[in-house]
């Protein structure tokens, strides 16, 4: 076969199309689903959040699971009002997200061990297989971001 410059001009339309096509995806990827959040100081798996939509297009985020945890059953001695000496398995830590752009943004996020709630912003990367998670206060300059991975 004789490859023309027809040819070669559809292989590269083929391959930027497919180039342009990858942000897409990512783009439509969302916090949505279950997700295992990784202990900074040991860069162990830590719990399985659960992040869902409330149906008014905010998304909210609960503890389902807590991986080898410290002591049974921990609560959340340092919250104030209700959350105060709750059980921290079960309890709604991401609250009031909603999609901004790209990312999603506008929420709080509760840090169960320091018992305070900081503003959140979500970013999902790596097709949806990632979550990057900034806590911050004020301004999101001011402020520190995990990543999460898609729980198994």
């Amino acid at each position: 076969m004789k490859i023309t410059n027809r040819h070669v001009s559809a292989g590269f339309a083929a391959v930027l199309l497919s180039s342009l096509a990858l942000p897409a995806f990512s783009a439509d990827a969302t916090p949505v689903g279950r997700w295992q959040t990784i202990d900074d100081a040991t860069g162990k798996p830590k719990s399985i959040v659960e992040i869902s939509d409330n149906g008014s297009g905010e998304l909210q985020g609960k503890v389902v699971q807590l991986l080898n945890p410290s002591k049974p059953n921990p609560t959340c001695d340092n919250c104030d009002g209700e959350r105060k000496g709750k059980p921290i398995q079960g309890m709604t830590i991401l609250w009031g997200v909603k999609k901004d752009g790209d990312s999603w943004g506008g929420g709080k996020i509760l840090d169960p061990e320091k018992g305070k709630v900081y503003g959140a912003k979500l970013t999902p990367e790596a097709g949806g297989q990632k979550l990057q998670v900034r806590g911050y206060m004020g301004v999101s300059m001011l402020g520190r971001t995990q990543e999460w991975v898609k729980a198994p």
